[in-house]
């Protein structure tokens, strides 16, 4: 899956961009988004603009208008003369809100939850849980089934860099769901979960051990295999439990040595 989404806050968010236009455009939003809240907590009426910026970015992330007004809680109607004014009437759109309808809807934020299941976002965590059930010996075609999926599609999600939310979630609710359960018990015959292993094996595919909570969704991070990964020490660890040397412990031997040879 590609998209062809511009850089800027959206960017940023969805697929982990991290140009200097993409970060500027994330802390500018944000810092506006502040500003408009703290604002909004003491005048009787508050600038529309920065409200109707915060809707219409909202969209960005698959959140449309009539939605984001039905998960803050307002009228469709006050939305719709926000964003495109009073057409019957020859009116603009609306130059104040009230604070209490800027709070709900600058309180809308793009979580998983409220995205469009349909919204392309980053897919490294996808990736990574499933590459590690298959390492654990869940088979692909079991995994398929139990995310309703065809073995193409699921194919081409276990190696995607961008994935849709609904799939997204769906990962997380299987990973969730087997993560710590034996493919055998649960009916994968041996001989299909011993291929399984061999082909996570042979792709560098990590297993559950090596990832944290709160790396596995990171782009930057890499699996700790060995406890030490990343430093001199983890290379021979590597070696001692048959697992090739990844490449940030090649890399940190590799300084080691460097470092005693100039000594």
């Amino acid at each position: 899956m590609t998209t062809s989404r511009p850089h800027g806050n959206a960017k940023y968010h969805l697929e982990n961009c991290r140009c200097p236009v993409c970060c500027q455009e994330a802390r500018d939003y944000d810092n506006n988004r502040r500003r408009a809240i703290a604002y909004g907590r003491w005048q009787p009426f508050v600038d529309a603009e920065p409200v109707r910026q915060h809707v219409r970015s909202l969209g960005e992330f698959g959140i449309g208008w009539m939605r984001a007004a039905r998960l803050a809680g307002v009228s469709t109607g006050g939305v719709s003369k926000l964003l495109y004014g009073d057409r019957p009437r020859g009116l603009g759109p609306s130059r104040r809100v009230r604070p209490e309808t800027a709070l709900k809807l600058l309180g809308v934020e793009p979580t998983l939850d409220n995205l469009g299941d349909r919204l392309p976002v980053d897919g490294t965590g996808t990736r990574r849980r499933l590459q590690a059930l298959v390492y654990a010996g869940w088979t692909q075609s079991e995994l398929a089934r139990r995310m309703d999926m065809n073995r193409a599609n699921f194919a081409r999600t276990i190696v995607s860099c961008l994935v849709e939310v609904r799939t997204l979630k769906t990962t997380r609710t299987v990973y969730d769901t087997l993560w710590r359960v034996d493919p055998m018990s649960a009916g994968v015959p041996q001989h299909r979960a011993d291929a399984a292993r061999r082909i996570a094996v042979s792709r560098g595919w990590a297993p559950v051990g090596a990832w944290d909570d709160d790396t596995i969704d990171d782009p930057a991070a890499f699996p700790d295999w060995t406890g030490h990964c990343g430093t001199a020490k983890g290379r021979s660890i590597h070696y001692r439990i048959k697992v090739p040397v990844c490449k940030p412990c090649r890399i940190a031997r590799t300084q080691q040595d460097q470092q005693q040879a100039a000594a």
